[in-house]
């Protein structure tokens, strides 16, 4: 059985890769173990791979010089026009706007939000992670784990093609394990840890298609009675159906068919989709988990905490889960942690994640396609037209307050 490292990471997006690389700074051995063998993906790509960065990301990039290497961000541009947008971020879909928002009580300095993409991302922190020396494995995914006193023993699949048996099974082991393998974590599931929070209220929507009259849809975000859409360019779909998510709970694909009976639906218009080039769903379920260590298991980004991709509070939140983790465990691997050093991971990190939990709700609440809920977007929309609510929801967005 493979002992060579005292980290075993799983998942190699952001958050993985970001947390080996903190490792890995402080002569950790590190290794990753990524189910997909391929990690090129077009929904990682603009326009459905933009993600914002908040302050504290800024930050944290910025200060281990990889910010510099990223493109995207210095662009500051609308994925769709290319022109530099008037929009700084949104609550519920309502925008709030760069000239609205007062920043002289906010320290100066770096940005206080950017765009990025998350392939642009993932590429440069895996970049960063090899010249560290850490090794990435991919088509390699954890089916099985156990621990003891001493470390973790995982049972690792290796598929060559993705959907297919694996090639083999092998036995890896390590000091500690860390779950870095998003919202369906196998290391969560199977490392003893409890996932609570709510159930979803509806299936979102992202796609990519051919319209037979894109001119048949309202540009922008429109709410109807049975759900939202939004066309932010001719073709390119953002839908939410208000079904308790059991669409996408049940695993099917998104057929052009299906899509655009729930377009249909939810518009009111007879409208056409010709094609179907890409589609993802999601939902707004909310779950946490209740401790984000479990021995020698830990957990850190969507495999610790879930809910609604909205305003790229899951990327952000990812990050400090991992700039808070890294130092903390590779000083407890190096034996000068000070006692309880480890423990404040969870103690700091999770009053964090419940609070953007909290704030993914609230969005949602005001999303809901109710005569409670249109009420609420009502007001919400007055108070953030105020050059103080404005101020006020930036600042919780970009992670100033």
């Amino acid at each position: 059985m493979n002992t060579s490292h005292q980290v075993i990471i799983a998942g190699a997006g952001p958050v993985g890769l970001l947390l080996a690389c903190e490792l890995a700074l402080a002569k950790c051995t590190v290794l990753i173990l990524e189910k997909a063998a391929d990690p090129h993906s077009p929904l990682k790509q603009l326009p459905f791979g933009i993600r914002g960065l908040s302050a504290s990301s800024i930050e944290a990039l910025h200060r281990r010089g990889l910010l510099d290497e990223m493109e995207v961000p210095k662009r500051l541009q609308n994925p769709f026009t290319g022109k530099r947008s008037k929009q700084a971020g949104h609550f519920a879909g309502i925008p709030f706007e760069h000239d609205n928002i007062d920043t002289s009580g906010w320290p100066q300095g770096l940005p206080y939000s950017l765009l990025s993409e998350m392939a642009e991302l993932e590429d440069v922190l895996t970049r960063r992670a090899l010249s560290l020396g850490v090794e990435i494995r991919r088509g390699a995914g954890i089916s099985g784990l156990a621990q003891d006193d001493d470390g973790v023993s995982v049972k690792v699949s290796v598929h060559a093609v993705a959907g297919q048996e694996p090639e083999r099974e092998q036995g890896m082991r390590a000091a500690w394990l860390v779950g870095c393998d998003g919202a369906r974590s196998v290391v969560r599931k199977q490392g003893g840890f409890e996932f609570a929070g709510t159930e979803p209220e509806f299936t979102g929507y992202s796609a990519k298609v051919d319209l037979a009259s894109a001119a048949q849809l309202a540009p922008g975000r429109v709410v109807t009675e049975r759900g939202m859409y939004f066309q932010s360019q001719p073709g390119y779909l953002n839908l939410q159906d208000f079904d308790g998510g059991a669409f996408h709970q049940s695993g099917e694909q998104v057929t052009r068919e299906h899509l655009q009976a729930v377009l249909r639906r939810i518009s009111g218009i007879d409208v056409t989709i010709d094609a179907l080039h890409i589609a993802t769903t999601w939902t707004d379920r909310a779950r946490q988990a209740t401790h984000y260590r479990n021995g020698r298991i830990l957990l850190a980004g969507d495999a610790a905490h879930i809910h609604a991709p909205l305003g790229g509070q899951g990327l952000n939140l990812g990050i400090g889960d991992a700039m808070n983790l890294g130092w903390k465990l590779a000083a407890t691997i190096h034996g000068t942690a000070a006692d309880g050093l480890l423990d404040s991971y969870h103690a700091e990190r999770h009053p964090v994640g419940e609070r953007v939990l909290d704030w993914s709700r609230a969005q949602v609440a005001v999303m809901r396609p109710t005569p409670e809920g249109r009420a609420l977007n009502a007001i919400f929309r007055d108070l953030m037209n105020t050059r103080d609510g404005a101020t006020y929801f930036a600042g919780r967005v970009w992670g100033l307050i």
